[in-house]
Order: structure tokens, then sequence, then C-alpha cells
């Protein structure tokens, strides 16, 4: 009889998580539909404005633009905004800051004087469809966002201290961004491929690009879930997460190399694109409460959502121009963000 207190609440415990998980499955399931949806959007918007890509279907022509371009193009944006917000929410989760995006430790300069380099390098055409070019890009990005997030944590002195973590990262990112700068003055014939990374766009995203991102997005996915007991214990602070004799360090190395990877990898192929790693899990926490293994997975389907959707509102708005998907995120964002600012700030004046 003894034992009945101890087992107790573990019934309990399972009742109140139990709607949390229902809504995430829920959540999981809408976002799914959505995808689908703005994927067969997406494939019947053009520079023509808007063509119902079943009518389409009778045109050769007509139905090779859909398969070779725009499928390719919306299911890339689909993938770098799933891994800006797979990211997000692990920079979130890591650091304990609602605020943190998947370029704070630098990440996104690393990654762009890597693109840099590997324009010079490989040449400055971003829209080879290349298999190896691709690969060498997302590979070049990757060791500059890696090297980049390395060089930060050296000047942290470790991994544990969030806010001298967050004061290198900011340091890093000015000096490896004038380090781009400077590499563009000496190499101008990249000018007009590093203004497509700089306004972030995803009109050259092909198919190899598209499996490249999934690939990566798989690898990061499994490795986040792997180590979501760490950024659950995080969120009851270091003594507590330490007390229940999780191995922080290496994980936290490793939940900052998935972040690396993640990002690296996003920049390569669409270039610097703002705010969805860090709306996309805010979006989510909003509607769910779950632990980091589920958060994260949803984060990535709720990023992909967004920056699909942009995209296509990017094509659609000044057809048969175009908009930088990566312009009109920043515009959107920050908008948003000046009225939830606005918001708390006239909640707070009421109280």
């Amino acid at each position: 009889m003894a034992a009945l207190p101890s087992s107790a609440p573990a019934p309990a415990a399972l009742r109140e998580a139990a709607p949390g998980l229902r809504r995430s499955a829920w959540l999981a399931l809408v976002l799914l539909v959505l995808s689908v949806v703005l994927l067969l959007v997406g494939a019947s918007v053009g520079s023509t404005g808007w063509e119902s890509v079943l009518r389409m279907r009778d045109d050769p022509t007509s139905w090779q633009i859909v398969v070779d371009i725009r499928l390719p193009r919306s299911l890339g944006a689909w993938l770098a905004g799933g891994l800006l917000g797979l990211a997000g929410a692990v920079a979130q989760g890591l650091f304990r800051n609602p605020l943190a995006d998947p370029y704070l430790l630098g990440s996104a300069s690393g990654a762009s004087l890597g693109s840099a380099l590997g324009l010079v390098l490989l040449g400055s055409s971003v829209t080879s469809l290349n298999l190896l070019y691709r690969l060498g890009m997302t590979g070049m990005a990757f060791v500059g966002a890696a090297c980049a997030v390395a060089l930060t944590v050296v000047l942290a002195r470790n991994v544990q201290n969030t806010l001298r973590l967050l004061l290198a990262g900011v340091i890093v990112g000015v000096v490896l961004g004038a380090m781009r700068d400077l590499l563009e003055l000496r190499h101008p014939d990249i000018l007009q491929a590093m203004q497509a990374f700089t306004l972030g766009t995803s009109a050259f995203v092909g198919w190899e690009g598209c499996a490249l991102m999934a690939a990566v997005l798989l690898v990061c996915v499994l490795a986040t879930w792997c180590c979501a007991r760490v950024l659950d214990g995080l969120t009851l602070g270091e003594a507590t997460a330490a007390s229940l004799g999780l191995p922080l360090a290496p994980l936290r190395y490793g939940l900052v190399a998935v972040l690396a990877l993640a990002t690296g990898t996003s920049v390569a192929q669409t270039g610097l694109i703002a705010f969805v790693g860090l709306a996309a899990p805010h979006l989510v926490r909003s509607l769910v409460q779950v632990g980091h293994g589920r958060s994260t997975v949803l984060a990535a389907a709720m990023g992909g959502v967004l920056l699909l959707a942009a995209d296509i509102l990017a094509r659609w708005l000044v057809a048969p121009q175009e908009l930088p998907v990566g312009v009109l995120t920043a515009a959107l964002g920050g908008t948003y963000l000046l009225w939830r600012m606005h918001r708390s700030t006239r909640s707070a004046g009421g109280l």
C-alpha cells in the first residue's frame, strides 16, 4: 500500500499533458494541410500572376515550367523556412531567450562570408543547378557559420555564460560582416550574386538544392529530438538541469552545431531571410505548450509555412516583377514586432 502514493501522480500528469499533445497533433495536421495547399498555390503563381496548375497540364511547355522551376522553388522555400524555424527554436531554448534567432551567434555573417568565398572559388553564377556546385556552396556556408560559432564560443570562453556568448556573437558578426564587405570590394564580380544572398530569394533553388536541404533538415530534426531533454531541462535553470544528470556541455556543443548547420544550409540556398526563425517558435508556443522535442518539429513546419507564404506573396504582389522574399519578411516581421511592442506598452500603461 505504501507504493500507491508515489505512483498516483503519474496518471494525473499524463491527463494534464494529454490536451497539449492533442493540440500539437492538430497543429501538425493543420500545418501539413497548409503546406500542401501552399505548394499547389506556389506552383500556380509565376511572373504572369496566377495560373491554375491544373489548367497548365495540357501545355507541355507550361508544365515543364511548373515542374522544373515553380515546384522546386516552392519546396525550397518551405525547406529553407523549416531550417530557420528549427534553428530559431533551438536558439531560443538553448539561450532561454524568446528574442534569440538563428543568426544570434554570428552564424549569418559567417555563412555569408563562406558564401562569398565560395563564389570566388567556385564561380559567381548563383543560377547554377549543378549538384556539386550546390554542395560546395552549402559546405562553404556551413564552414563559415561553424567557424563563426566556434569563434564566438572561444571568445565567450565556454557555452555556459549566456550573456558573454551573446556579446561575443555580436562582435563576431560585425567583424565577419566587414571581412565579407572587403572581399566583395576585392572581387566586384561577385557583387550581383552577393546582393541576391543579402536580400534573400528562393529563385535559384532547384531540385538538387531541395534534396540537400531536405537531408540536412532531417539530420537536424533527429539531432534536436535526441537533445530535447537538455532544452527542457534548461527551461528550469542551469542548476536544475545539471542536477538531473544531463551532460550539459557536450549536448550544448551539439545543439550549437545543429544551429550552425541549419543556418549555413539555409543561407547557402536562399540567402539571408529575417524574422522567420524568430517568429515561427513564437507562434508555436502561443498555440501549444509541449516539450522541445515536439515544439522544435512544429517550429520547423511553421517556419516552412511562413516562408512559403511570403515567397508566394513576393511573387504575386508586383508581378511580372518580383520582390526579394527577405525584404518582404523583414518588412512584415518588423511591422508585427512594432505592433506587439506598442500593444505591450499600452497594456503596461493601463496597469
